[in-house]
């Protein structure tokens, strides 16, 4: 490739995916909140450096810099992305607060499933215990009044440990004096 062609290439009559490459990895890093450094250091730990000045190129440099395969395929593993996301026109990216809703509402879903989950457990060991209280209870009305006073005394105690104006209490090795 002569000089010219170079030239050419680095610069306004160069093929479109690598504009496209420039423009998604500046919203990508957008989206995320981060800095170009912070950019080149999560290529560096997904073992494809490159320098924090040469992604500025990539995004804003006149011409360009372009970027080389290995450099690409750093992005996709840092972006969680596909090659063909990466180099797909920008007319078919949404901006970047439609981006970062879209990552906000996975995340929240993962997140509910995981409490939905923890619930579902909770809620299982709880039928147990009950169950578990419910028979020893049934052996006759001594047993019923133990497990309700019992039920009764471990609620306040648990109200009480939990009251904001006991939080004092919860934050220190030692209760305040006078108590």
């Amino acid at each position: 490739m002569s000089d010219e062609e170079g030239a050419e290439r680095a610069g306004p009559g160069r093929p479109a995916p690598e504009d496209h490459v420039a423009t998604r990895i500046k919203l990508e890093r957008e989206v995320r909140g981060w800095s170009t450094v912070k950019l080149a250091e999560e290529m560096a730990a997904a073992g494809h450096p490159i320098n924090q000045s040469a992604i500025w190129r990539i995004e804003s440099g006149k011409p360009r810099r372009r970027v080389n395969l290995d450099e690409a395929l750093g992005f996709c593993k840092v972006f969680d992305i596909t090659m063909q996301d990466l180099t797909g026109p920008p007319g078919e990216l949404a901006t970047p607060r439609i981006r970062q809703l879209a990552h906000e509402y996975v995340e929240m879903t993962l997140e509910y499933r995981q409490l939905r989950a923890a619930i579902d457990r909770n809620q299982m060991h709880l039928h147990e215990v009950q169950m578990e209280l419910d028979a020893y209870a049934d052996k006759g009305p001594e047993q019923r009044g133990q497990v309700d006073e019992l039920l009764r005394l471990e609620e306040r105690a648990a109200m009480r440990s939990r009251h904001p104006s006991r939080a004092h209490l919860r934050n220190q090795e030692q209760p305040p004096a006078g108590e």
